[in-house]
């Protein structure tokens, strides 16, 4: 069973440059955060080997929020290389997280 990545100052950067990485900003006081986490968890597993799945807790990495201007939680922020190339803000369904991730794995 796969699981997600927690990413910290020290790791985000390593862990984002290279391939798919879909990113979590979330926080454990948040309830669309809880919402959404256990979708985060399946796609971890869906997608093993093919995108890293990953989360941030906003209220531990603040400077990476700051870096990323998250005003709102859940923030999922998509890279691709090293680069930000989308972002979704507030709950959404798996098929919009899978939607999002497969049209930057084709």
């Amino acid at each position: 069973m796969a699981k997600y990545i927690e990413l910290t100052a020290s790791n985000f950067d390593e862990t984002t440059k290279e391939g798919v990485v879909l990113v979590d900003f979330w926080a454990p006081w948040c309830g669309p955060c809880r919402m959404i986490a256990p979708v985060i968890e399946e796609l971890a597993d869906d997608y093993d080997g093919k995108a890293k799945i990953c989360k941030v807790n906003t209220d531990e990495e603040q400077d990476i929020a700051v870096k990323f201007g998250i005003r709102s939680i859940p923030t999922v922020l998509l890279f691709k290389d090293g680069e930000m190339v989308d972002q979704m803000v507030g709950a959404a369904s798996k098929q919009a997280f899978e939607d999002k991730l497969n049209s930057l794995l084709a």
